[in-house]
């Protein structure tokens, strides 16, 4: 069985035939499927209702497991457990997301080692790091300073929330899984080589020190210019390429204007 970062299961094939029916969701129950799908609300009992459209789906509030009052009006995980039968004869499914998250944790996360590249959707962002869902809402830490080699002010620099990335398993101790980016965006020399001499490009400066200014050019590259006036870190900049030193692992450059980047417009 392969394990996804929640919501990724809603609008598959597979969940939704488990879905269609009273006699489909029992067999998924028969085969210990985890399933998905939207949670409507969240009970004064902190119980969490489950939209299964021809059927109420409860999951009770020690099944719920870890941020159980995020997921309402959102995809949720889930096992299903029993059915029960109320004093109207109407049928609620018992789901358990616990279930789903334990399956995940035991025949996947435990299973990771340092290397390993997997797929992650950013669940908050920090100003220490970004925060991904793994797989069945369960959340490791990506830190601000394995995102790239080039160093940034915050993480939403290079991910907004709700975004799916690919990241590598940086360690694991028992089921606490720290993860890195920087060694998916190619090494210098690959970034290197989409640069030449002689070129203007665009980039981001990045930091400003005593003895120059360093300018992004792309996520594992930046080059070194002469200190202007009027520049710090997060503006846009348009910058001549003096050199590029393989050997030294170092870019020239000739900082010819900067500018504020445009604001955000609200979606």
């Amino acid at each position: 069985m392969r394990f996804h970062p929640e919501g990724h299961l809603l609008d598959t094939f597979e969940n939704r035939a488990s879905l269609q029916t009273p006699a489909s969701l029992a067999e998924a129950m028969r085969d210990g499927k985890i399933l998905e799908a939207k949670a409507s609300m969240c009970d004064s009992k902190h119980n969490l209702i489950v939209d299964l459209k021809f059927m109420r789906g409860l999951i009770p509030r020690e099944e719920g497991a870890l941020g159980i009052l995020s997921r309402v009006n959102r995809p949720v995980c889930f096992v299903v457990q029993d059915f029960i039968r109320d004093e109207y004869g109407r049928i609620t499914a018992l789901l358990s997301r616990r279930a789903a998250q334990e399956k995940c944790r035991d025949e996947f996360i435990c299973s990771l080692s340092p290397g390993d590249v997997i797929d992650a959707r950013v669940t908050h962002i920090e100003p220490f790091g970004v925060f991904a869902d793994i797989g069945c809402g369960i959340v490791s830490l990506l830190p601000i300073d394995s995102i790239s080699v080039s160093r940034i002010e915050h993480p939403r620099e290079r991910f907004l929330v709700g975004m799916d990335i690919r990241a590598v398993v940086k360690s694991r101790e028992r089921s606490r899984v720290t993860l890195t980016h920087k060694e998916l965006l190619g090494t210098w020399e690959e970034n290197a080589k989409k640069f030449r001499p002689g070129e203007t490009v665009g980039g981001i400066i990045r930091s400003v020190e005593s003895y120059g200014v360093f300018v992004e050019l792309a996520p594992n590259l930046a080059g070194l210019a002469e200190i202007k006036e009027n520049i710090y870190p997060g503006q846009q900049a348009s910058v001549f390429i003096k050199s590029i030193l393989p050997t030294r692992m170092k870019v020239k450059l000739i900082i010819i204007e900067t500018f504020d980047p445009e604001p955000k417009r609200p979606s």
